[in-house]
């Protein structure tokens, strides 16, 4: 068979034996020849494929696959801008160490540079945002049908690649570049055969997880809070601590709500994960008062205000914390948050924090919530504690926007049981695309897309940029109201739609979206300053 078939066959087999369950696959004619490869491995029922035209809704796709199901999963894309598309799911992989396999066609290379068309210089195009930059080189036709030669350095470049990616061998997982330039032809040929690898589907290369070890001495007799944050593992260690933890991170000890932090002050923190949220989280952890230590999954740990002093991935306890700091804790955080709902329940209109206190509740056991990184994700914090049982995902790496509608639809499908997605209208709006799915395509069984609709960008309302005496100019280049009609775009997705309002909210979410839907509530963020400065006001 032709060299580019041969070697995209390879590549293909041994991202199966070395666990890949879905691929995303962009259309292009460079990467023709593992198009074919990938549809047959479909076919036989050895992995998933799943179509996309755009590339950008493709790498979050990919990130909700690979955040649901834990395995890394490849986006293959033809050569040029289509790789360059790849950047924001790459960088938020990064950062959420996530593992992604960024596996890009190429032209082969000494075409670089003479002005053919479709090329551009893409091996190295992600820097040091991926964990590693692995090309193939360009297959040679071998006298030898098995191609033997080639065969064994193709297979164990793979394993290096989801080796590279799940942090195998660094305790860094995260996303991987993978460029194979292909010469043509492109397409298979008649004498087309399987290459074999290692008997009994095993990978070429078997890699041993390392494990990081590093225990850190922690006297708890101290006044001390954990900060649990995004990619936080569960210290049973730190179980008796008052824990302020971010809806995607473990609740380790009994729940402090965040806005409770002022009114404390705490001798000693614990960090554990990486904090992206609350802004009297970033004040303690800056307070030269605090002692801070820091406990991560891997080698990197967050210091922003640099006050960090000792860092390991677990905790030696000693000591017993003082009991009337346990109940002081207590006691504020129940009178956080019953302010909250109280505070929602005499607010004349609703909010996002009246929708996500609606969707928050409606959680059962078994439930998955993936929740929008801007304004959705901190009223979740506001309005509920992380509770076992169900799995909360955001892309929190770099906490954009970008391709969450995508990332729902990836978390959903490797998912037993309902995925709830609440996000804002504008996220929904940067990534309406991801809806687009071709009839045939795997879909979710039970994703419902809540959309709290408060035309425009409700998160200023409360920055600097929120204050009133930036009103003449907020409304238009802060606010960015859209008017934009959901229901019509939905349609013209064919994803079935419904406007409701919190009450009928509540009831929906009691059911089973039966595939994916959408619920949209129109809200109002001209008030959310005065809410939030009215809860404030209660807690204090």
């Amino acid at each position: 068979m032709n060299p580019s078939t041969a070697q995209a066959q390879v590549v293909v087999d041994e991202l199966v034996r070395g666990g890949v369950l879905d691929v995303v696959l962009c259309p292009g004619s460079r990467n023709a020849p593992l198009a074919f490869a990938l549809q047959a491995a479909d076919a036989a029922g050895r992995l998933r494929l799943h179509m996309r035209i755009d590339e950008r809704t493709a790498g979050f796709l990919a990130v909700g696959l690979t955040l649901s199901g834990r395995a890394p999963v490849p986006v293959v894309m033809t050569s040029g801008t289509a790789v360059a598309n790849l950047g924001p799911a790459v960088l938020e992989a990064n950062y959420a160490r996530v593992p992604l396999v960024v596996l890009s066609a190429n032209r082969p290379y000494e075409m670089l540079g003479t002005g053919a068309n479709q090329t551009v210089e893409q091996l190295g195009l992600f820097g040091s945002q991926v964990r590693a930059t692995i090309s193939l080189g360009l297959a040679e036709l071998e006298a030898d049908p098995g191609y033997t030669r080639q065969n064994s350095v193709w297979r164990s470049a793979v394993c290096r690649v989801l080796a590279a990616a799940r942090g195998t061998r660094s305790g860094n997982a995260g996303p991987v570049h993978f460029d194979i330039p292909l010469r043509e032809p492109l397409v298979p040929d008649p004498a087309a055969t399987a290459i074999p690898g290692r008997t009994g589907d095993a990978p070429w290369t078997r890699t041993e997880h390392a494990t990081l070890d590093v225990p850190l001495a922690i006297d708890l007799t101290a006044d001390t809070v954990v900060i649990s944050g995004h990619g936080a593992g569960l210290r049973p260690e730190l179980a008796a601590l008052p824990t302020v933890a971010e809806p995607t991170a473990p609740l380790h000890g009994p729940a402090l709500h965040p806005l409770a932090l002022p009114l404390l002050r705490p001798k000693q923190a614990v960090i554990t994960g990486r904090p992206t949220l609350h802004r009297p989280v970033a004040k303690l952890l800056a307070d030269p008062e605090v002692t801070v230590y820091a406990l991560t999954t891997g080698p990197r740990w967050p210091d922003v205000s640099g006050n960090v002093v000792g860092t390991g991935t677990r905790a030696v306890v000693s000591g017993a914390p003082d009991p009337g700091w346990l109940s002081r804790c207590h006691e504020l955080n129940e009178r956080a948050h019953h302010a909250v709902r109280d505070e929602l329940a005499r607010h004349p209109k609703p909010t996002g924090l009246h929708v996500a206190a609606v969707v928050a509740d409606a959680l059962r056991e078994g439930d998955q919530l993936l929740l929008g990184a801007s304004n959705p994700v901190r009223d979740t914090a506001l309005v509920s504690a992380p509770r076992p049982g169900v799995t909360v995902l955001s892309n929190r790496g770099v906490a954009g926007i970008d391709g969450t509608v995508s990332t729902a639809l990836g978390a959903a499908m490797r998912h037993d049981g309902r995925t709830f997605a609440l996000i804002g209208d504008l996220t929904f709006l940067h990534d309406a695309s991801g809806l687009l799915i071709g009839r045939g395509e795997p879909r979710p069984d039970d994703l419902t897309i809540v959309v709290a609709n408060d035309d425009g960008g409700g998160i200023f309302e409360l920055l600097e940029q929120g204050d009133p005496q930036y009103a003449g100019v907020f409304e238009r280049v802060f606010g960015t109201p859209h008017g934009m009609d959901l229901a019509a775009l939905c349609a013209a997705y064919r994803i079935p739609h419904r406007q409701v309002d919190t009450a009928e909210l509540a009831a929906a979410l009691t059911g089973h979206a039966h595939g994916v839907r959408v619920l949209e509530v129109a809200t109002e963020r001209s008030g959310l300053r005065e809410l939030h400065a009215s809860v404030r006001g209660a807690i204090s």
